[in-house]
Order: structure tokens, then sequence, then C-alpha cells
């Protein structure tokens, strides 16, 4: 049996204005033809399919699409749950539909899916509240999934009956991911459990969340769990909502984060993108192997203090997306900033960056015997830690008081 593990696809994010649409399509394409090439028997979303509750037309018809595809017309199941990005009742909404492909959608925890066969035998032979058992069509043992959306304040105590505290949490999935376990999970199949939460192994350094990533930990969601608190019988743990490819731990079975298919942040430049494989028989996980991803922009961020030798480097990555910064010892004047958008369309944002100057002083005295341009000087100096204002601030500080240069 043949899984792919991708997670964290964010369909209509933008990088500050700039849309990612186009480039989602290309790299979702190449998930699908991945899908295809390795003739895989189902493929897992861990959460975080859409940006934000409500998802654009296009976004949402780039999500349907490409799960269509992945389903190879109910040949193949594709099992998707929601993230802290997505609404679980939109996640469910095509439920209906989707069962015809194959595709099992879960928005909520303890949800139970009502069982079905498609036309092409993905039949879903058990299921209960967190569980599904699934016969697919090539492979000649079952496969089992322990699926766990995320889960904020509110659903945690509606749907999980849990208070907010993180030890209540992880005591309440350990029992719950234990009992389901105990009662349907043994080595006459291959055992994955799917979750969209911050997991982390217990005394370890915490993963860095992505920037600008909604809070999981501690902050208005659901809190950190352990690998500890997984139970021994599973055999993989696909997880979601970290967006670098990371193996967290080995115990009790190997629990990977695969990525986000596009860097979507600068925070994550440089950063390789993947998917998982996973091979698997009766009992047992084969091996697992990270498939790198191609498509989509690199995201760069470089600091200059040469507008010159900076337009000369974004020469060189004419195709990427661009954080500038331009260090210098005042402010950056609006034709340097317009040489630099000119030179590169894909630049998202320019940070300008006064050096310290040891001028700078803590006091001064008030000498209102100074002409009103010589007083805005020294003010300004004061406030900006010795620093002349520019040329171009000037020339605008003289046109508001209708004044001409000073000999």
């Amino acid at each position: 049996m043949k899984i792919l593990h991708t997670a964290d696809w964010h369909i209509g994010k933008k990088l500050d204005n700039y849309s990612r649409l186009e480039e989602q399509r290309l790299v979702l394409a190449e998930i699908c033809e991945i899908a295809e090439a390795e003739q895989v028997d189902a493929v897992v979303v861990a959460g975080d399919l859409f940006d934000n509750f409500n998802p654009s037309s296009e976004a949402t018809e780039l999500l349907y699409s490409t799960l269509h595809r992945l389903s190879a017309n109910g040949s193949r199941a594709v099992i998707a749950i929601a993230g802290n990005h997505d609404s679980p009742e939109r996640i469910q909404v095509p439920d209906a539909l989707a069962k015809v492909c194959g595709i099992i959608f879960v928005g909520f925890p303890n949800t139970e899916i009502s069982q079905f066969c498609t036309q092409a035998k993905v039949d879903i032979l058990r299921t209960a509240k967190g569980f599904v058992e699934i016969e697919l069509p090539n492979a000649s043992f079952p496969l089992r999934i322990l699926h766990t959306p995320y889960a904020n304040e509110q659903r945690l105590k509606t749907f999980l009956g849990v208070e907010d505290s993180e030890e209540a949490l992880r005591v309440h999935l350990q029992q719950h991911w234990q009992e389901l376990a105990d009662k349907y999970l043994d080595d006459a199949g291959f055992n994955l459990l799917i979750t969209h939460l911050f997991v982390m192994k217990k005394g370890e350094p915490v993963p860095e969340e992505p920037e600008e990533e909604r809070p999981i930990l501690h902050i208005g969601g659901a809190q950190a769990i352990y690998t500890e608190n997984f139970p021994d019988k599973i055999h993989y743990i696909a997880l979601g909502h970290l967006h670098r490819y990371q193996v967290i731990d080995k115990t009790p079975a190997p629990a990977i984060y695969s990525s986000s298919p596009l860097a979507y942040s600068f925070s994550e430049a440089n950063q390789t993108k993947y998917v998982v494989l996973i091979e698997a028989e009766a009992g047992k996980l084969v091996s697992y192997r990270a498939i790198e991803l191609t498509k989509g922009k690199k995201l760069r961020r470089r600091s200059f203090n040469d507008i010159d030798k900076a337009i000369e480097w974004l020469g060189e990555h004419s195709e990427d997306l661009i954080e500038l910064t331009i260090v210098s010892n005042n402010y950056l004047e609006a034709t340097d900033k317009k040489r630099l958008n000119e030179a590169h369309p894909g630049i998202i944002q320019i940070i300008p960056q006064i050096k310290k100057s040891e001028l700078a002083t803590t006091t001064s005295e008030i000498d209102l015997s100074l002409s009103m341009e010589k007083l805005f000087q020294e003010y300004f100096k004061t406030k900006n830690k010795g620093q002349e204002p520019s040329d171009g601030l000037m020339a605008v500080f003289r046109e508001v008081l209708g004044t001409e240069e000073e000999n």
C-alpha cells in the first residue's frame, strides 16, 4: 500500500497583497502528478486546506478540482481534515457529493463518517467517532485511520468535553486514541493517525511556528500534544500545522510534518517543500520518503547598503519574490525606491533601516532664535538618533513652509 501525506495547502493565501493562486495551481498539480506516478492508494491532507474561513470561489474551485483529480474517479481514497485556518462547517458541506469520489472530509473532532462504497471499490468498512477503516481496491489489507481535526477552545468543550486545560487536552486525546486503538487496531491492517495539532517531543525544544501563522500553542487554541500521547499500535502519524518538513519523533511511530507546498512567509525563505510517500504492509511501516516539490516562486530576503548592488542582485533573481532591506544613513529617497521597484516586479516589501549614529544626543537645549528650518532639523536629529533629514524631506518641508532654500 502507498499513501501520500501532504498538509497546509492554504489555498487563497496572499503574500501581503500578492496573490499566490497561480503558484498554488502549479504545485497542487505537481502533487497530483506525484500521486499518479507513484500509483498511491490513498492521500491524506492534514489540515489548513484554505487560508481563511471564507475562501474565494477560485480557491474553492481549486480545492475541489484538486481533490477530485487525486481521487482518480473513486479508485483512490482521499482523507482531508480541517485545520485552524478552516471553517469545519465549510469543509464538510460537500460531504455527500465527495463520497461518490472516495473523498472524506472531516471538519469537527469526533466526527463519525457514514459508511459508503464507490463504484471503483473504495469501501468504508467500519467507522466510529474519530475512526474509519477503509478497504482499497489494490490493497490486500485495510487502512485504519484515527482522525483528529484542529480543535479550538469552543470545539474542545463541545465535541471533546474538555475544559481549556493543557494537561486535560493531552489526557483526553491520549485516552480517546488509546480506546480506539484497543478496539479497532491490530497488525492485520496499516494504522495511521492524522491530526492538525501542535505536536512536540516532551523535553525537547519547542518547534518554531510559521511567521503569521495563527497561534495554536497556548494562545486561544489547543495546546501542545506530546508524542508520548500517541498509542503504540499506530504505524505513522501524519501531522499538519508547521510549515517546515520535520520528523518530530520516531516513537511510538514516525510523527512527521510534511510541510506546506509553498513558502508562505519570508521566515520560510530557502526552505525546501515536500510531500511524504509512505509504503506500508499489513502491521508495519515499510518506509517513508520526502519528495521535493519544485513548483512555485522562491522567497528571498537580502540586506544592502548600496542601491546599485541591490539592483544588480535583483536582476539575478528576476523570477523570485523579494523582501529587501536597505541600510543607509538617511531615510530612503522616493527616487531610490522607484528605481528598485522598476528593477524587479516581484518586490513584496522594501524595509528602510537607518544606521545607528554615535552622534545621537539624549538632551538638547532649544534655541528659539533659530529659523523654522533649523529648528526642524534639530528636532529631527533629536528624534532620530542624530541622523540628518534627507534632502528630499527638507524639500518637502520647505514646500510646506512656502520658503526658498537657504543659502
